[in-house]
């Protein structure tokens, strides 16, 4: 199985500014071992179960519940059963029809 999970999170009474609090997610997805990809407005991870990708948001809320009464997440799921590697797949299939893309 591959879940793709692409989200946004971050405490909403924190300026303009909330890379600092941002990056505290980013460590947790860096430790978790799952590959991913950081975007300017989100992160793509791609997980081995759908538990495994809950896990991330539910983890990524707590590490922001101290610092914040107000949190925003955006979420999106795309669940594939019999399929792994995706998050590299997608992209190169694009690129066998038109060529090198930017990463």
């Amino acid at each position: 199985m591959s879940v793709l999970l692409e989200f946004a999170m971050f405490p909403t009474d924190k300026g303009d500014s909330v890379s600092e609090y941002v990056s505290k997610i980013i460590e947790i997805i860096d430790k978790s071992g799952f590959n991913y990809k950081l975007t300017a407005m989100g992160t793509i991870i791609e997980t081995e179960t759908l538990d495994d990708a809950l896990n991330i948001i539910n983890r990524s809320y707590k590490v922001l519940e101290p610092y914040s009464k107000r949190v925003y997440s955006s979420i999106k799921l795309d669940i594939r059963k019999e399929q792994s590697g995706r998050l590299d797949k997608k992209i190169k299939s694009i690129e066998s029809k038109i060529g090198e893309v930017k990463k």
